[in-house]
């Protein structure tokens, strides 16, 4: 085993220490670095192959980023139970690294490097991907593998009193206003160490930003976001001391030992240069991206035929040669005459266009072109169960607000494969989904989970900006009430003979040849998103505050045409999209919702045709409630505030009530939201006895009751409402002359058959027959009678007595008598 060797620092300003550990890990790796902040803890390796690919014209670099889920104690979440692809986290945190390190390698070094960052402790407090920046950067230090670094990093955030914090919790960063990602490495100026030259920046509204703006914090400008870059040199002056200080601990470091590889020979160049130059500036004039790619291939093809015979072997070598003096005639147009390939000057925007409601179907979409850039943005809307779930290291667990990007290759005219979604893709998704989270409305005004998905449909030059700008067309056309309309410009830098040009609204091939490309997104009032990579050894600050304020004046420009086409969001939303409501309830009451088993909530679902879901909120309960149309919304929520506050029955009235549940000794009939009353089975057979309820009531049946008593407890006792009762109810005077179902079909038993089990009630004379011998001294028993005396303790009075014909003492009689004492002990005993 290695010496362990480990050193650490406190950051300034903070009470927070970071440390790089080597020597323990991963001993075959060509180096090897542990970084820890806290708990979080990075193990980054760094391996380069041992030769060169034949033929390679181009860097291999790989970062890869392993999270694995025993860092946070946690079980992966999948059907495997093991990780699976990366996270959207780890593609960018593999992003954040590569892009400040690529920079800092050999031009002619082309060995394969593969630098992997595994996550073995993650502390729900510290973020992990600015620290494995430092640790890759470290572990190529020790590693021997060509590197001009070390290259620092630090996440800085700005809180809400305006100050920055260096290395913020999760917490903090979801607090600030904004978060800005930095790196960079150490200038040398002869034999002294020079400032900070900025590398990488990667930077981001919050969702707390407007909240924050609102109270009255700073507001995230331009020069804010320069002041940010110049305060960041701090922390990472400090850690690439702390790594100077791990490579002079560890001692000697071999140089690894590599083949330069050269794209061409001076010869090549000589003679290309000599043939071409004149005919590629001719071609670069031509502004249309096709036509001006068809000029520049016509020289290419002549230049390859006129030189095929002095160079024959050397046809790569003639192309790269004609590349870099493509690069090379691009650079010097735009340095000296301020013209640019299109024969645009260095501040003129392309031609833009917007649009609105393209597609029918859509909840929202937004069409966005500037130049021969276009981008279809489409807005779906969704109930907050659609939010997407998350199994990260980190401390989300859902996400409400998404954005996806997609970039196929017609929209560069070229033929290739659509698979997954690649880095790229994914990292552009990201971009713009930050730049417009400061102005999504938050969850309690607009309760809807949000998918925004971007179309590249043609690409020359920044399609994450005019997915930004796609998204805020969208958005305001699905009627989403976003707080302000966000726009994007990319920039590009050109530093030629010691002279910086700035660049407005890039191509795709100043893009390509320039030395810095940054990305700005924003209101009118503040920046929401910015990105930033350059190929320069630094940039001065007056350059870049130069160049932060020209792209400004642009965005404002994008802004003023995506006004003119939709002044603001839609007042209401798009007949398309679902209707949804939420409000607070208490928490007690969601037992009262839900129902045994949820039978109260599925009822109201299945009735009204809508979704409802209850989410606890601390000491209260959210309901939101969503459908197609607003009246079904609107009936479910009246049918929840109901049960929450039900209306007041009162005794004498009469109420259309239905079977909701059925017992032994009755029926529950629902008369109004939230109010059930108990029809005793002595109240149903209509002066009738009956054995049981189901035979002349079912669940779901519609019932006229009125309402005899409620008890103390607000229970309440009910009977039904017979035709007379009806009639008095509408003050008519009419009478049948019957019982209390005589004479009339709308009781909703008078038309069911007696039970077979029971003999029929006579009617008229016979009934007054039967009470003559209501007075005779017979001791009857009745199992009836205890069971209602049981009732009254438990639910109270069970309203007035029916009156109920004896049996007969006759021969006949007494059989009947005789059986009914039989059956009876057999139904109290089913009780």
């Amino acid at each position: 085993m290695k010496e362990i060797i480990k050193v650490q620092a406190q950051i300034s300003g903070t009470e927070k220490t970071i440390s790089f550990e080597t020597g323990l890990l991963a001993p075959l790796a060509d180096g090897s670095v542990v970084a820890r902040l806290g708990d979080t803890m990075v193990l980054a390796t760094a391996v380069a192959s041992k030769s060169v690919k034949e033929g390679i014209d181009f860097f291999p670099l790989t970062v890869d980023v392993e999270e694995r889920m025993y860092a946070a104690g946690k079980i992966p979440g999948s059907f495997f139970r093991r990780e699976g692809k990366a996270t959207d986290f780890a593609v960018l945190a593999s992003r954040l690294t590569d892009r400040p390190i690529r920079p800092c390698f050999p031009k002619d070094f082309r060995h394969d490097v593969h630098i992997v960052g595994t996550v073995l402790g993650a502390d729900s407090e510290n973020p992990y991907d600015v620290l494995f920046i430092n640790a890759a950067s470290a572990a190529l230090m020790i590693s021997g593998i060509p590197f001009n670094g070390p290259v620092g990093a630090v996440r800085i955030a700005y809180s809400s009193d305006g100050s920055w914090i260096a290395n913020p919790s999760y917490q903090d960063g979801d607090d600030s206003s904004f978060e800005l990602v930095v790196a960079g490495r150490q200038v040398r100026s002869g034999e002294s160490t020079g400032d900070i030259a900025i590398i990488m920046v990667e930077a981001g509204g919050t969702a707390a930003s407007w909240k924050n703006y609102q109270s009255g914090a700073p507001m995230v400008t331009e020069e804010v976001i320069a002041e940010g870059l110049e305060a960041a040199k701090t922390w990472i002056r400090e850690s690439i001391a702390l790594q100077h200080s791990l490579v002079e601990a560890f001692g000697n470091v071999v140089p690894m030992a590599y083949t330069p590889v050269v794209d061409y020979s001076d010869e090549v160049y000589s003679r290309v240069s000599a043939i071409a130059m004149d005919r590629m500036r001719q071609a670069n004039v031509v502004a249309g991206k096709t036509e001006r790619a068809a000029a520049l291939d016509g020289v290419a093809i002549s230049v390859q035929e006129e030189l095929a015979g002095e160079f024959p072997d050397a046809s790569k070598e003639i192309s790269a040669a004609i590349r870099s003096i493509t690069k090379t005639v691009i650079r010097e147009r735009i340095v000296n005459d301020g013209v640019r390939i299109d024969g645009r000057d260095t501040t003129t925007i392309r031609p833009l266009t917007a649009a609105v409601g393209l597609i029918p179907t859509a909840h929202g979409s937004g069409l966005f072109q500037r130049g021969e850039t276009q981008v279809l943005n489409v807005c779906t809307l969704g109930m907050p169960k659609m939010n997407q779930m998350l199994d990260s290291l980190g401390t989300d667990d859902f996400k409400r607000y998404m954005h996806h990007y997609n970039f196929p290759p017609f929209s560069t005219g070229e033929v290739g494969f659509m698979r997954a979604p690649k880095r790229r893709e994914i990292g552009h998704g990201l971009l713009a989904e930050r730049a417009l989270l400061p102005v999504i409305p938050p969850e309690d005004e607009f309760p809807y989970t949000l998918r925004l998905v971007s179309e590249a449909l043609a690409s020359n030059g920044s399609t994450s900006m005019a997915s930004v700008c796609g998204s805020t067309l969208s958005l305001m056309d699905a009627g989403v009430p976003i707080k302000a309309p966000v726009g994007g410009i990319a920039m590009g830098l050109v530093l030629h003979d010691g002279k910086y040009t700035t660049l407005t609204d890039i191509l795709g091939a100043e893009d390509a040849f320039g030395d810095m490309d940054f990305k700005v997104a924003g209101t009118s009032e503040f920046v929401t998103a910015l990105q930033l990579d350059t190929k320069i050894d630094g940039i001065p600050a007056s350059v870049l505050a130069s160049a932060l304020s020209q792209a400004k004046t642009a965005r404002l420009e994008v802004l003023r045409v995506i006004l003119e086409t939709l002044p603001a969001p839609r007042l209401e939303l798009n007949h398309n999209a679902p209707k949804i409501v939420n409000f607070e309830i208490p928490l007690d009451k969601m037992g009262e919702i839900i129902g045994p088993k949820g039978k109260v909530i599925n009822a109201i679902q299945q009735e009204t045709g809508t979704e409802i879901t209850l989410d606890e909120d601390g000491e209260t309960a959210m309901v939101t409630i969503g459908a197609k149309e607003m009246a079904a919304v609107n009936e479910a929520r009246d049918r929840i505030l109901a049960i929450i506050n039900p209306p007041l029955a009162q005794v004498g009235g009469h109420y259309s009530g239905k079977v909701v549940g059925i017992a032994k000794f009755g029926a529950f009939v629902n008369i109004l939201p939230g109010r059930d009353g108990l029809l005793h089975i002595s109240k149903i057979g209509g002066g009738r006895r009956i054995d049981r309820v189901e035979d002349v009531l079912s669940m779901g049946q519609e019932l006229r009751v009125v309402v005899d008593d409620i008890d103390p407890n607000g229970k309440l006792s009910l009977s039904l409402v017979t035709d007379r009762d009806d009639d008095d109810d509408n003050d008519d005077d009419d009478d049948d002359g019957g019982d209390r179902f005589g004479g009339g079909s709308q009781s909703p038993i008078h038309d069911r058959a007696p039970v077979a089990h029971e003999p029929a009630t006579p009617r008229g004379g016979d009934r007054i027959e039967r009470n003559k011998y209501e007075e005779d001294d017979i001791e009857v028993v009745s199992f009836e009678a205890a069971f209602e005396d049981q009732l009254r303790a438990e639910y109270g009075d069970l309203g007035p007595e029916q009156a109920e014909p004896r049996a007969f003492a006759g021969n006949d009689g007494g059989r009947d008598r005789d059986r009914n004492r039989r059956s009876r002990p057999r139904r109290d005993s089913r009780r």
